[in-house]
């Protein structure tokens, strides 16, 4: 089986064993976008059907054929051939790719594509792009149809950064390309036709998300459940997340922790525990809203989740901020796998008191973190405590 890159100019854009390997295929499968820029073939052609997965299956039955599979560009960038090689053995492919459209609009731009971020919002969120939005910021954004451009730019302009420079780039590479520039507040092209990415210089006066651990608390809705910007931050530093580990946040209250976990890098997985269903739809909103829409979220108890918890999934790291009880550490500490780091905060004597059980029995660090906030008193100030956090840290042992 054979994936080919297919750019917009069709089969002139191709390499000499691109073109072979169309002439010698015995059945050619593809979008019907992508067929229609192929000449006549003595191959059977077959539309790749819609959605995409139902294809994939299909394609398999067609194992020992002489079979060539149109892809946009470079299959693996944003394409299809990551999806279709996960079902297939590495000697039933080969890829023989083009120039993405990455690739073109970078050239066109004159952009360093080594140093802009791409974003394939095809069928994921315009709130992907919230930790990317900050001035001077290069991104270019693969959509799905002129519609999503115009939504790009009223989220664009909605977040205050309407004054971006946004190219709107059609059909790259091909003979219908076209490219437009204007800024998101002031987009009123209605005639976007697909394939369409779109280009964005950032520019306004919207708040870019810090890249330090402890979001304002502002930036989340909550309802006073939330773990404090400050405690949340030296949380987060105790937790150490690294790249492309899963937390699983129990009782995660507005999600606070679990989508800073996310948002310390792209790979990073949450899974949240609520058994609050008003607060399980705050962290839902909370995750979308910032980028973090991939966050798992279990709506019930931790000794619920725990009876049923996905095997293949274990955490790397454990953070309980609600819920501490003697039973859920007892569940924990038998079913987390050896070298899962366990963090639990308390506010409670009772709690407290089961902390330090805890540290005697499986050691870690047991500290006591206290704020205080200088408030009016009088016409002058004096410090107002918050309540004092004992934070318990363990690693779980062989």
């Amino acid at each position: 089986m054979t994936i080919i890159g297919l750019g917009e100019d069709g089969l002139s854009g191709l390499s000499n064993a691109s073109q072979e390997a169309l002439a010698a295929a015995t059945i050619v499968t593809g979008a019907a976008r992508h067929l229609d820029l192929l000449p006549d073939l003595a191959a059977e052609i077959r539309v790749w059907p819609v959605p995409f997965a139902d294809g994939i299956q299909p394609l398999l039955a067609l194992r020992g054929c002489n079979v060539v599979v149109l892809a946009s560009g470079d299959p693996f960038w944003f394409g299809a051939g990551s999806v279709l090689v996960r079902h297939l053995e590495r000697t039933e492919w080969r890829a023989l790719p083009a120039p993405s459209v990455a690739s073109r609009a970078a050239a066109h731009l004159g952009w360093p594509l080594e140093k802009t971020p791409v974003f394939g919002l095809h069928a994921a969120p315009l709130q992907r792009l919230r930790p990317a939005l900050h001035a001077d910021a290069r991104l270019l954004i693969l959509l799905r149809d002129g519609a999503a451009v115009a939504k790009l730019a009223t989220y664009i302009t909605d977040a205050g950064f309407g004054a971006s420079q946004l190219w709107v780039m059609e059909a790259m590479g091909g003979p219908r390309e076209r490219v437009r520039c204007t800024t998101a507040d002031g987009l009123d092209f209605a005639d976007i036709q697909h394939p369409v990415c779109a280009a964005l210089i950032v520019n306004g006066s919207g708040s870019p998300l810090p890249v330090s651990s402890g979001l304002s608390d502002d930036v989340f809705d909550h309802d006073g459940q939330i773990t404090k910007r400050p405690i949340r931050a030296i949380t987060l530093s105790t937790l150490a997340p690294r790249p492309g580990e899963h937390l699983w946040d129990i009782g995660a209250g507005s999600g606070a922790i679990g989508i800073e976990w996310m948002l310390g890098h792209p790979a990073n997985r949450t899974t949240a525990i609520e058994h609050n269903s008003e607060r399980a739809a705050r962290i839902r909103y909370n995750a979308n809203t910032l980028g973090a829409d991939r966050l798992q979220l279990f709506e019930g108890t931790a000794l619920e989740f725990l009876r049923c918890r996905p095997a293949k999934e274990p955490p790397d790291a454990v953070f309980i901020g609600g819920g501490l009880s003697e039973a859920l550490l007892q569940s924990l500490w038998q079913h987390l796998p050896a070298g899962t780091r366990v963090v639990a905060n308390s506010v409670t004597l009772e709690t407290d008191t089961l902390l330090s059980k805890w540290h005697a029995k499986t050691g870690g660090s047991l500290i006591r973190i206290e704020v205080s906030n200088a408030t009016p008193l009088g016409t002058k100030h004096s410090w107002k405590a918050s309540y004092p956090v004992s934070q318990w840290s363990a690693v779980k042992c062989r």
